[in-house]
């Protein structure tokens, strides 16, 4: 890595940040994206069939005239409603999006661009579409595109810390309906049947979760979403229900026990994910921890009770992964969420280091 480098301007983040790009609603984002990495010394820069901005920059053949391998960065573009006006105070850049996750995914284009790539080596910055819809349709489209060699994620870890797992996913859609009765009279109300359905859920999995100490392992419940109503015959009540599931429990385990406990109920499933985990000890992960120290970090690892793109390109591709970027993950779809722009440089040099020690083999091998 060349220290000397001027450390980035936060120009390209606070440019994506002042673009709207509600999941299925990225294509002004993903073209500022494509334009400016087209800009900025990429060989080759647009928007694919899904809808992701995509930029790579060649290397060109290995020895002995090998095609390139890839090292595929797969950050997302779109961001969950909540407008946050664009500004920077105290050193702090604000905005949706700042955290989770164009923060990360700025920092993947603006440490490419100063990277260059080593024969034998092709780089792939991708900004995904629909990360935050629970579809994950750039990362599956993604997938079927590309076999790399090493991939990073674009998430939030903080940049002395690189993220190794998520947690699995199970959505739930609850719907009690019945004709309507008078509220004085015997029977229990939607709203009533509804509330039974989450407290036998709850109960099945408190028991799933006996001595299981740490968040990681456990089945995580909550309720996203509740409504009621009538149309004066009818009545009716539906909860959303959100489950992080564990390594050991995959989203056909919890299945069948929401359905025992919805009883006479309708139930719904979608957003379906298992846990995954990467290698601890890859080449990729060492790479970054000489790279947090040499920027005068003290690196660390993180497993993660939220989802990600590594959920689905994790299993498909089965190279090393890990998930980095800049960030607070603690500010996520927050009023307040923001980067420090100090941290965000930072993180782009950590980036350049990582890419520079692992295109070069400088400490790392791929046949480790």
């Amino acid at each position: 890595m060349n220290a000397s480098l001027t450390p980035p301007s936060p120009d390209l983040l606070a440019s994506l940040l002042a673009i709207p790009s509600l999941s299925g609603q990225e294509g002004e984002a993903t073209a500022f994206l494509s334009a400016w990495m087209a800009a900025h010394g990429f060989d080759a820069s647009f928007v694919d069939a899904a809808g992701n901005a995509v930029g790579l920059r060649d290397g060109g053949a290995g020895p002995g005239g090998a095609p390139p391998r890839d090292i595929v960065l797969l950050g997302h573009i779109d961001t969950v409603p909540g407008e946050i006006a664009v500004r920077v105070e105290d050193g702090k850049l604000f905005g949706r999006g700042a955290v989770d996750a164009k923060g990360p995914l700025a920092a993947f284009a603006a440490a490419v661009a100063q990277v260059q790539p080593a024969p034998g080596w092709r780089l792939i910055v991708i900004g995904a579409v629909e990360e935050e819809a629970a579809t994950s349709k750039g990362a599956r489209f993604a997938a079927g595109q590309y076999h790399p060699a090493l991939c990073i994620i674009g998430e939030p870890s903080g940049w002395e810390r690189v993220t190794l797992g998520y947690k699995g996913r199970l959505l739930a859609d609850v719907a009690v309906r019945q004709p309507m009765a008078h509220t004085a009279g015997p029977d229990a109300g939607v709203c009533e049947i509804a509330v039974a359905v989450w407290n036998r859920v709850q109960a099945q999995i408190e028991t799933i979760n006996a001595g299981r100490e740490r968040a990681w392992q456990q089945v995580l419940p909550s309720i996203r979403t509740m409504a009621s109503g009538s149309d004066g015959l009818t009545e009716w009540a539906t909860l959303r229900l959100g489950f992080r599931l564990p390594e050991d429990l995959g989203p056909t385990d919890l299945q069948a026990l929401i359905v025992a406990a919805a009883g006479a109920a309708d139930v719904h499933f979608s957003g379906a994910e298992p846990a995954f985990r990467a290698e601890k000890n890859s080449p990729l992960a060492r790479a970054f921890l000489a790279a947090i120290r040499s920027q005068g970090g003290r690196p660390g690892f993180l497993l993660k009770t939220g989802t990600s793109d590594m959920n689905v390109v994790g299993p498909a591709w089965g190279c090393p992964i890990l998930a980095y970027g800049p960030g607070d993950s603690s500010l996520d779809h927050t009023p307040h969420e923001h980067v420090q722009v100090a941290e965000w440089q930072r993180g782009v040099a950590v980036l350049r280091g990582a890419l520079a020690q692992v295109m070069t083999g400088i400490g790392v091998s791929l046949n480790d």
